[in-house]
Formats: C-alpha cells, structure tokens, sequence
C-alpha cells in the first residue's frame, strides 16, 4: 500500500510539473530560419507564430513562390527546434520516474 501511495504522490507532483512546463512554453520563443536567414519566423515553443520577417531583397515581382516556400522552409524549422525544445524538457522532467519504455510525455 505505501508503494501505491508513493507512486500517486510521484503522479501529482509529476502533473503539476507538467503544467508548469505548459506555461513554460507558452512564454519561451524559438526562431526559424530558411534561404541564409533572409526569412525569419519566431514562435513560441507551443507553435502560435509571433512574427515573420522578410529581407527586402527578396521583394521582387515574379518572386512570390520563392517568398512563400522561404516562409514555409522558417516556420517548419521553427517548430522543429519547438518540438526538440519540449522532448529536451519533458525528458528533464521524467528523469528518474518508473515510467514504461516508449511511454511519451505529455499525453
């Protein structure tokens, strides 16, 4: 019985570690980047996209889908460095819980 009970109060405080890691996300930026850096995106680690820059250069007329492939190239290598950012936390987080093989985090 008192595995039982260490092993509930191990889940409590491993749920609220989680939902501080949630909040933690949500303030944390990452950036993206595609041609050289000439397209930028930044977005929190939970995905919601807070700004994209684009160097004038590429500003020309005929240049669009260019543009737009380089925007696309920013935000998913922004939200790849995302989503390594949240495995790397999730990791810290579980270090040392009994917790089964393949078993990922958060549900």
């Amino acid at each position: 019985m008192r595995d039982i009970m260490g092993l509930m109060k191990q889940a409590q405080q491993m749920q609220q570690k989680m939902q501080s890691l949630q909040e933690e996300l949500e303030a944390i930026e990452v950036e993206g980047a595609a041609g050289g850096g000439v397209v930028r995106v930044v977005m929190s680690a939970k995905g919601a996209v807070k700004s994209v820059t684009i160097d004038p250069s590429l500003m020309v007329p005929g240049e669009q889908e260019i543009v737009e492939d380089l925007v696309v190239a920013a935000l998913n290598d922004a939200r790849g460095r995302a989503e390594r950012l949240l495995q790397e936390r999730t990791a810290e987080l579980t270090k040392g819980l009994p917790l089964p093989p393949g078993m990922k985090l958060p549900f």
